[in-house]
């Protein structure tokens, strides 16, 4: 099994492509420079060229094509990396007394170029020819004497080493600071993108660390810009795990701890039973069922628990007053108690109608446990510009303020010796309803006595809901829409 090559850290390829981006930049920005300035260069040659032949003298009426050409070339005084040929009829006629400083061992060369340019243009050319000295810019200029059929060119010419030496010069100036700039570039990203990495690195170092067993490791929180955010959204995404893990754990205790009184009973009783005995194996048998009934309903309020906590509400805009309504009609049908409906809201609000009719059923039922039979309970809503409230109020014995934060847990009363039944997830599962509607859950104290539950909804739509299809007040019946 060939082992796969190792890709490059993030921090290589960033650094790399910095590098690569700037390399690319300079190169374009070298090649403009260098093709400006050599063509400025090249075109002060060319004028230089062609102000030297505008200049020449005009030809005697007595002389012949050698003799002038002669006359030219013949006086021409040593200019640094200038020279001139007198060419007649493709050869080299006429040169310097004085001598030239190039191009002498390649004049044949360079006079056959010329002829051949000026024959191309048909009058004076401009060319570039290379010999030994390098490079040389001529002009050849063809000189025409009445009465003489010869072909005669005056030919003047610039070495181009020398003219171009201060471009090469600047060119490899530029080359040197360019590499150096680059050196310093990469000095600089590499410390630049290790430092802009770091808070990565221990984001990932965090993630390594976090296990079921421990998550509560957190990524430091420093500035506001984009890894920041990052971090804050890493630290929110694990305390929201640790916070759901933790009540998972804490469920899975809650159950294990209800189930094995039940399951202790059944099996103290199944082992102190009398096989022979059919009353106690029809009393085994009724206390078996019941205990199993009781199981029963907690898994069954186990698995609304976890319905309501995971969101899974289908939300539309409901009527205050018809939910209001509806629900003092099935709190009529509670045995024990006079139920009554004290205050109707008037407004919309955007929610799940089973769920908030369940959470508020749970709190009129709830109310009808705890309190004495025969005492009044109320029922009521209001609207005000933020929120909806749907309340119970009973007129019991109330509930300790002491105990007023710790009675929407799971599996908790507000006195452990009370004998009401029940699975202890009641007030828990009215509580996710409402946090899952973006609300809130809290009890206060009934004026005269008693304990008053309120669960509080915002008016506006649920943030995660999706745009509704609006209700018409008079539809009473407050089921979720079909979806299929």
């Amino acid at each position: 099994m060939t082992q796969r090559p190792r890709n490059l850290s993030s921090r290589v390829r960033t650094l790399g492509t910095i590098l690569a981006v700037a390399c690319v930049g300079m190169l374009i920005a070298g090649g403009v420079a260098f093709c400006v300035q050599y063509g400025r260069v090249m075109s002060d040659v060319d004028t230089q060229l062609q102000e030297k032949a505008a200049s020449l003298p005009a030809v005697a009426d007595d002389a012949s094509s050698l003799d002038y050409v002669a006359r030219l070339v013949s006086g021409f005084l040593p200019v640094r990396n200038q020279a001139v040929l007198g060419i007649i009829d493709g050869e080299v006629r006429a040169e310097p007394v004085a001598g030239a400083e190039f191009a002498a061992d390649d004049a044949p060369s360079i006079a056959a170029t010329a002829t051949d340019a000026v024959s191309a243009a048909s009058g004076i050319a401009l060319g570039t020819v290379q010999t030994a000295d390098g490079p040389v810019r001529f002009i050849a200029v063809p000189v025409s004497v009445p009465g003489d059929t010869s072909t005669a060119i005056y030919l003047r010419m610039i070495g181009l080493d020398a003219v171009l030496a201060p471009l090469r010069s600047s060119i490899l100036t530029y080359i040197v600071t360019a590499l150096v700039v680059l050196a310093a570039l990469g000095a600089v990203g590499w410390l630049g993108t290790g430092r802009l990495l770091h808070p990565l690195r221990r984001i990932q170092e965090a993630a390594d660390s976090v296990t079921l067993r421990d998550l509560g490791a957190r990524v430091p929180e420093t500035g506001d810009d984009e890894i920041a955010q990052l971090s804050r959204t890493m630290n929110s995404m694990l305390q929201r795990l640790e916070t759901s893990i933790g009540g998972e754990r804490q469920l899975l205790d809650d159950i294990r701890h209800e189930l094995k009184t039940p399951i202790t009973i059944v099996r103290g009783h199944l082992e102190m039973m009398d096989v022979n005995d059919p009353a106690d194996v029809a009393n085994t048998r009724e206390i078996g069922i019941s205990e199993l009934d009781r199981m029963t309903r907690l898994v069954a309020d186990i698995e609304l628990l976890s319905a309501a906590q995971d969101d899974q509400l289908v939300m539309h805009p409901i009527e205050v007053s018809t939910l209001t309504d509806r629900v003092g009609e099935l709190v009529a049908a509670l045995p024990g108690h006079l139920f009554s409906t004290a205050h109707r809201g008037h407004g919309t609000l955007v929610g799940d109608a089973d769920r908030l009719t369940q959470a508020w059923l749970q709190l009129a039922d709830n109310a009808s446990k705890y309190t004495p039979e025969g005492s009044p309970i109320e029922i009521g809503s209001d609207v005000t510009e933020s929120e909806v409230l749907l309340w119970v109020r009973d007129h019991g014995p109330g509930i300790p303020p002491a105990a007023r934060h710790r009675i929407f847990r799971r599996f908790d009363r507000a006195n452990v010796h009370r004998t009401v039944g029940g699975s202890g997830l009641g007030l828990a599962i009215v509580d996710a309803i409402a946090k899952a509607h973006a609300g809130s859950c809290l009890v206060t104290e009934t004026p005269g006595g008693g304990a008053t539950f309120t669960v509080r909804v915002p008016v506006g739509p649920h943030p995660d809901a999706p745009v509704p299809t609006p209700v018409r007040a008079g539809d009473v019946v407050l089921q979720r829409e079909a979806t299929t």
